[in-house]
């Protein structure tokens, strides 16, 4: 009877145990599971930041250097591309002449400046100058003059209020032909043609009145009869920059 007994509380204990290493392994494997999906948690947060951050610095880089037209007000566009252009051009206020200068080389002002300088010459008596600042400095960049040269000879050749018959053939810096002035038929072709004609023929090597780049040279052909007229067209150009 006992033997009996003995037995039966050997199998309790036995299902006992094996009830309590099925529970032992149970809770060990949920602690487990936890902190891998702690760690795991973390690790995706830390990922996160680090992307987070990287775009952030890269933003703060890109700012720093060049304004994005896409995020930057029109305040601070207007500002960065101001600073561009002081960096490119002159001012004003350093544009030199000279009666021996080079009539090749530009003033190297902005075309903004160019135009505020000709809306402030007071001998403009006609506004022509003003009104045509914009399409000189064009005129001017693509045949490489110098604009207030081409200026003085235009007020020198038309006078500062372009005199009627310069008006009419829109021919502003006399150019002749067989029959008188030549006539073109917008201000655009006539300073279009005095541009191109000063450049291929009179400050060109080659051209056919080529003397040299100086207003002494270009009178040499382009009006021989008149002594004065370096003196007259230079008088021009100072009060252009006075």
């Amino acid at each position: 009877m006992e033997n009996k007994r003995s037995s039966q509380n050997i199998k309790i204990l036995i299902i006992i145990s094996a009830l309590l290493f099925i529970i032992g392994v149970f809770i060990e494997n949920l602690n487990v599971g936890q902190v891998n999906d702690k760690v795991a948690s973390l690790t995706a947060e830390e990922e996160t930041n680090v992307v987070e951050k990287t775009v952030l610095d890269t933003e703060r880089i890109a700012a720093a250097y060049v304004p994005r037209r896409e995020v930057a007000s029109e305040e601070v566009v207007s500002r960065y591309a101001k600073a561009r252009q002081r960096e490119l051009y002159n001012s004003i206020d350093e544009i030199t002449i000279s009666k021996d200068m080079d009539l090749t080389v530009r003033c190297n002002v902005s075309r903004e400046d160019f135009i505020t300088l000709m809306a402030g010459v007071k001998a403009d008596t006609s506004g022509f100058f003003e009104q045509n600042a914009g399409l000189i400095y064009d005129v001017c960049e693509k045949y490489q003059l110098n604009e207030i040269f081409f200026c003085g000879l235009i007020s020198a050749e038309s006078g500062w209020n372009i005199a009627g018959n310069h008006r009419r053939t829109h021919n502003y810096i006399s150019l002749m032909g067989k029959g008188g002035l030549l006539q073109f038929a917008s201000i655009e072709q006539g300073l279009e043609k005095a541009a191109s004609t000063l450049h291929f023929n009179y400050l060109s090597e080659g051209g056919r009145f080529y003397y040299g780049k100086t207003l002494a040279a270009v009178r040499t052909r382009f009006c021989p009869v008149n002594p004065n007229w370096t003196n007259l067209v230079y008088g021009r150009m100072q009060q252009i920059v006075k």
